[in-house]
């Protein structure tokens, strides 16, 4: 009778992201902690974090913290691997000031997490149209905030402006305010002037 080869171990990653590395962690299915190590957060370091962790056993799944911001990239390489990703929600505030910040542990909880399906979500997948009208609406709803904020910076500089200054825009519409504002050309040798200033 021939023998049955061995099967390869199921293991589940976890990984806490942020800007420069991210820390991960590989646990096995009775949920002990293989091992813990940081990458970097490059397509490079995508690669070898998976690598890394496949070297453990079957990568069944990974859950990663913060999906939406540090983890984008590495969630679409993941997803392009073939890899079932758990979002995983940040743990209690309560939890957090008892034990301290632990990128390590964050890590390894996070695999614990997506092991046991506690605090976890499917992450939004952040491809086609939806991510398309999601990118071009935050840069509309950036640029009409600075634009407010530029031109309540603007009022506020007419209020206490010299009076000569002031008579001129303090009863201009807003484009009227703006047009004019931009096609004044002060005098540059007179920056001492509060009025050309």
């Amino acid at each position: 009778m021939a023998s049955i080869p061995p099967l390869s171990r199921v293991v589940i990653g976890g990984v806490d992201t942020h800007k420069d590395l991210h820390v991960a962690a590989v646990i096995d299915t009775d949920d002990h902690v293989l091992d813990t190590r940081a990458f970097s957060t490059t397509r490079a370091g995508y690669r070898a974090l998976l690598a890394w962790m496949r070297t453990f056993g079957d990568v069944r799944r990974i859950g990663v913290e913060g999906t939406g911001s540090y983890g984008a990239g590495l969630l679409r390489h993941l997803q392009q691997a073939g890899i079932e990703i758990l979002e995983v929600n940040r743990p209690d505030r309560s939890d957090r000031r008892r034990r301290g910040k632990d990128d390590t542990l964050d890590a390894e909880n996070a695999a614990h997490a997506a092991l046991a399906g506690n605090r976890v979500i499917t992450p939004k997948t952040r491809t086609g149209m939806v991510e398309s009208l999601r990118v071009l609406r935050i840069a509309r709803s950036t640029a009409v905030k600075a634009r407010r904020v530029a031109l309540q910076m603007l009022r506020c500089q007419i209020i206490s402006a010299p009076e000569e200054l002031r008579d001129q825009v303090r009863n201009l519409t807003r484009m009227q305010l703006i047009r004019t504002c931009a096609a004044w050309r002060p005098d540059e040798t007179a920056f001492r002037d509060p009025v050309s200033a």
